[in-house]
């Protein structure tokens, strides 16, 4: 599976990569690319990847980079920018959609990490220390946007962010947890945007005394009233694919489940839960499957 996943890689690489490797650099872009998707496939550290015995045969003879030159390659910003047009290609919608969905999942890392950009909040029905990755998902499973965050913050402030500028239009449904005047303001100020989840308190209560914003209005109206046709009924059923998408991260060898000891501050956990959101995308297109020993 690592081989199938890893030549996918590749072939994605030579379809988008056009720049030439500079004459004073040893390694070009693809070379630093292609060592940290190595590693991260099979659940390594950097410095594992760029030992030559842990290669195929048949890859042995290449030249490695040195872990030193691996850290400061992918700090690059021609490295970053292709690790960015990599998932666009492979993670980004193919077309466009009208129903999206929003939720967050927890990325816990141990609770002795002295990791300072960690954040200590709010898991799966427990407190857990680490990160969030907050996700807008179309309906047939492609990411239209993601973020990473640290545990502590509010899934209505990321999604505020998310929903300014993704690149969707038509209906997102949420949990109860973003029904919020202020994310609701955001969907109104784009204009084709409907943000859709049960109220937080329950339906029975009263709106209260301050003023509403027409797309929380228009939510609530789609959910409880017996007028919609079951329409708003549906959207909320459909919700639950979302969970269905985050478990397809975590239910295959070498996928995203907890963050690996090596994977530590924003810009690591970051790059890591990108490539892995490649290689998820790329494992069924890919027709890869996986056995039990």
């Amino acid at each position: 599976m690592e081989h199938q996943l890893f030549d996918s890689i590749v072939g994605v690489l030579r379809s988008i990569s056009k720049a030439r490797k500079p004459a004073r650099r040893v390694f070009g872009d693809d070379d630093i690319v292609k060592v940290f998707y190595w590693g991260v496939i099979h659940d390594r550290p950097m410095s594992w990847a760029c030992q030559r015995h842990n290669w195929p045969c048949q890859e042995r003879r290449r030249r490695l980079p040195s872990p030193a030159t691996m850290s400061r390659g992918l700090r690059r910003k021609s490295v970053r920018a292709l690790l960015d047009a990599l998932e666009q290609r492979v993670v980004a919608p193919q077309q466009p959609g009208l129903l999206w969905l929003i939720d967050g999942k927890p990325l816990p890392i141990s609770g002795c990490s002295k990791d300072r950009q960690a954040g200590y909040g709010r898991a799966a029905n427990c407190k857990a220390k680490g990160y969030k990755i907050h996700a807008i998902i179309g309906i047939d499973g492609a990411i239209a946007t993601w973020r990473i965050a640290p545990m502590n913050k509010d899934e209505r402030v990321m999604a505020e962010r998310m929903l300014a500028t993704a690149p969707i239009q038509g209906y997102v449904v949420g949990d109860s947890n973003y029904d919020s005047n202020k994310v609701h303001k955001v969907c109104d100020a784009r204009g084709d945007l409907q943000l859709v989840t049960r109220r937080r308190y329950g339906k029975y209560r009263r709106l209260g005394h301050r003023k509403q914003s027409l797309g929380r209005l228009r939510s609530i109206l789609l959910v409880e009233s017996p007028r919609s046709d079951g329409f708003g009924a549906y959207l909320l059923h459909e919700r639950d694919t979302i969970e269905r998408c985050f478990a397809r991260l975590t239910n295959w060898g070498g996928s995203l489940t907890c963050l690996p000891p090596w994977v530590r501050t924003h810009r690591r956990v970051h790059r890591w839960v990108q490539a892995k959101l490649v290689l998820t995308a790329l494992k069924p297109s890919s027709h890869i499957r996986t056995y039990v020993a």
